[in-house]
C-alpha cells in the first residue's frame, strides 16, 4: 500500500471516529496530513466526516491551491497551512467541535489549570484564541500566537484544533482535550478546583522532557496556575 493511500484510509477512519463520538456534526470539522513531498492531503468541504471515502480527499500545495481531487477543499485550509508553516515538526491536524471543550470555548474559558497530571505531560495546557471568522485569514491570525508553543488550542465560539507528528496522535490529542474539558466541567459543578502546585507541575515537565524531548517541555510557560487574560 502506498503512503498516500495509507493516509487516505487513516483520514477516513479518524473522520469516522470523530463523527461517531459526536466530536463533529453534519459537515463540520476537517483533517489533513502533510505528505512527504510537502503537499497537503485534506478533507473536502460540504461532506460529513462520517461518510467520506478515500477518493473524496483533496491534495493542495503549500499555497492551498488544489492539485488533485474532484471536490472543493475545506474553507479552513488557511488554518492548516499556517500550522504546517509554523511547525515543521507537525505532520497532521484535526479540527473538530467536541461539545464540552467547545462549550468552554464559547464561554471564554481556557483549559489552562493543571488539574490532571496526564494532561500536563501530554499537552501542557490548552489556551483560548480569540474569535476569528471561519474560512478567512482572520481565523489563522488569531491562532498564530499560540501555534508555536501549544499542540491544541480552543477557538472562541468555534471549536478545537489539535496537531501532532501523526494523524493518530493528533486525534488522540483531540480526545484528551475533550476528556479534560469534561473533568474540568465536573470541578466547576462541584464548586471547587484543586490544581497541582507549581513544584508538582515542574516535576511533570521533567517527565514531559523525558518522554517528548526538551522542546516539548519548554513549550509550556510557568506558572501554570496563573490564568491568562480572557479574550474579548
Amino acid at each position: 500500500m502506498s503512503t498516500e493511500r495509507k493516509h487516505r484510509d487513516e483520514m477516513v477512519r479518524y473522520g469516522g471516529m470523530l463523527h461517531g463520538r459526536g466530536f463533529v456534526a453534519a459537515m463540520d470539522g476537517n483533517l489533513s496530513v502533510r505528505l512527504k513531498n510537502g503537499e497537503i492531503l485534506v478533507t473536502p468541504t460540504c461532506l460529513s466526516k462520517g461518510a467520506m471515502r478515500p477518493a473524496d480527499l483533496v491534495i493542495v500545495n503549500q499555497e492551498g491551491e488544489r492539485l488533485a481531487g474532484r471536490r472543493n477543499v475545506t474553507s479552513e485550509i488557511g488554518m492548516h497551512l499556517l500550522i504546517y508553516r509554523l511547525r515543521p515538526d507537525i505532520q497532521a491536524i484535526v479540527h473538530a467541535h467536541p461539545p464540552t471543550a467547545t462549550g468552554f470555548a464559547a464561554a471564554g474559558i481556557p483549559l489552562t489549570e493543571p488539574l490532571v497530571c496526564e494532561v500536563v505531560i501530554g499537552l501542557g495546557c490548552i489556551p483560548l484564541a480569540r474569535y476569528g471568522t471561519p474560512g478567512t485569514s482572520e481565523l489563522a491570525s488569531t491562532l498564530e500566537p499560540f501555534v508555536p508553543n501549544y499542540d491544541a488550542i480552543l477557538m472562541s465560539n468555534h471549536g478545537v484544533v489539535a496537531y501532532a507528528d501523526t494523524l493518530e496522535h493528533a486525534y488522540m490529542k483531540m480526545e484528551t482535550v475533550e476528556h479534560f474539558a469534561q473533568i474540568a466541567l465536573v470541578t466547576h459543578l462541584l464548586g471547587r478546583q484543586q490544581p497541582l502546585q507549581e513544584r508538582e507541575v515542574e516535576k511533570l515537565l521533567l517527565a514531559r522532557a523525558k518522554y517528548f524531548g526538551t522542546k516539548m517541555a519548554a513549550s509550556m510557560p510557568l506558572p501554570l496556575t496563573r490564568q491568562p487574560e480572557k479574550v474579548s
